[in-house]
């Protein structure tokens, strides 16, 4: 306990304390860290945009995954169709600007018309109101821009476009946890994230990145979504775990978060996604529904 003098003239007081050079008493590390860290949200509370909502749309969800390649467009796309046949009034905005797959799962095409107030008017099949990138480009033109470029393009895409009235507005967010969702996260009301992502240790880990960046941004992450969590062959009926066994489980359960679905790795939900006739409406008894959200 008794006092020592360091090498940056501080002296610990054995106490928890710390007393500078001139006298002061420092505070206990941790509560040390805990001004730091209110005086560090302070300051970029500053710098952060006003929240506004869109216009006309109630609530505003997101569909995310820390890595690609997991199913996160074909499921915002199952959930959009669950919630349609609930009567409910939903659009969907597809947020990868580099790799726009929503035109294609949705069997949309075309150009958005422009109303007198120069808004575009969303695409609509199967009762889901949408709008893309891919409606805006050649469907083979590559999208190579810089990053203020596809800032600009998901602003137009969130404030330039007449929704109309909606009960849900779901954003499928691109892989990563990069400028678009923070700009996203940033500048709309969100109620709240899905996170997606395969049972394998890769996808976990940015499943978790994923899951950590809403919570820093205030967003509420409703759940996770296991999905492609099993094969089933077609012929035997023997299962294969290809990805892992309850991957997703495990992380959920360690984070604190529920598991909304368990999705297994199905034939149909590929072709149906490919042929623009989602598995929901075109299968919807299928094993690959009953075990969606």
């Amino acid at each position: 306990g008794a006092a020592r003098r360091t090498g940056s003239g501080a002296v610990w007081e054995g106490s928890g304390s710390w007393r500078a050079p001139g006298g002061g008493i420092r505070p206990p590390s941790g509560s040390r860290d805990e001004v730091l860290q209110e005086r560090r949200t302070r300051i970029l509370s500053r710098g952060l945009p006003k929240q506004k909502p869109i216009e006309g749309v109630k609530q505003v969800l997101v569909v995310a995954s820390g890595k690609g390649g997991v199913g996160k467009s074909t499921t915002a796309g199952k959930i959009f169709l669950a919630v349609v046949l609930s009567a409910k009034e939903v659009g969907l905005l597809d947020a990868d600007i580099y790799g726009p797959s929503i035109p294609k799962m949705m069997n949309l095409k075309g150009n958005p018309e422009l109303t007198p107030k120069n808004l575009m008017r969303p695409l609509k099949n199967y009762g889901i109101a949408c709008m893309s990138m891919g409606f805006l480009i050649e469907e083979t033109a590559p999208v190579v821009w810089r990053g203020l470029m596809v800032m600009s393009a998901v602003e137009k895409l969130l404030r330039q476009v007449d929704w109309g009235q909606l009960d849900y507005l779901v954003i499928d967010m691109p892989p990563g946890t990069g400028d678009v969702q923070l700009s996203i996260s940033q500048n709309i009301p969100i109620a709240g994230a899905v996170i997606i992502s395969t049972p394998q240790d890769v996808a976990l880990l940015d499943a978790r990145k994923g899951t950590e960046m809403f919570r820093k941004v205030h967003v509420p992450v409703l759940g996770l979504v296991q999905n492609m969590s099993v094969f089933q062959c077609p012929n035997c009926k023997h299962e294969t775990h290809i990805f892992g066994a309850d991957g997703v489980r495990n992380l959920a359960k360690t984070l604190g978060l529920d598991v909304l679905g368990d999705i297994p790795l199905h034939v149909n939900v590929r072709e149906t996604c490919d042929s623009g006739q989602p598995v929901v409406i075109s299968q919807p008894q299928s094993d690959a529904v009953s075990c969606a959200l």
